[in-house]
């Protein structure tokens, strides 16, 4: 018996929502995920306000911070200690501005891809984007490193908004 249009006009709403309630459930992010893109943004925050007591906060004691790029011909590749920032004192120099960032999370380590821009002062420096690691202990995200590249248009983008207001 052949099936009637709609039997078949069914089957294939029933095939559909099957087949796209696990990519809708994935686009929603969980607490743990927005948790995770909150301290990426904290830090981000805290670097360009200069609050190195939020920085001390946001990151483990072991965390690494490091870069990776190309300026003036030259390829350079950094990895130290957040002590360059967490021992600040003052305002900063430079703000940077991150967009359109993406977040994995399994468990207790999550990873947060954030392109960013950065000006120093007023004027344009680079853009790029910052990969950070988190590990979650004690119930609260914190970063164990953050890898950033260092890079110019077209390789990445600037902030969607323009630059920041003074």
């Amino acid at each position: 018996m052949p099936a009637t249009p709609r039997v078949l006009a069914a089957a294939i709403c029933l095939l559909l929502q099957v087949l796209f309630a696990p990519a809708s459930r994935a686009q929603t992010p969980d607490a743990d995920t927005k948790a995770a893109l909150a301290v990426a943004d904290s830090v981000l925050v805290a670097l360009s306000s200069g609050d190195s007591e939020a920085l001390k906060r946001l990151t483990l004691d072991s965390a690494i911070v490091g870069s990776a790029g190309v300026r003036n011909g030259i390829e350079r590749v950094s990895v130290g200690s957040w002590a360059r920032y967490t021992s600040r004192t003052g305002p900063s120099t430079f703000t940077e501005r991150g967009f359109d960032a993406t977040a994995r999370v399994q468990d207790r380590v999550a990873m947060v891809w954030v392109p960013y821009d950065l000006y120093i002062g007023n004027t344009w420096s680079h853009c790029g984007v910052d990969v950070f690691t988190l590990v979650k202990s004690d119930g609260r995200w914190r970063v164990a490193s953050l890898i950033y590249t260092i890079e110019q248009p077209p390789a990445c983008q600037k902030h969607p908004a323009g630059p920041p207001v003074p």
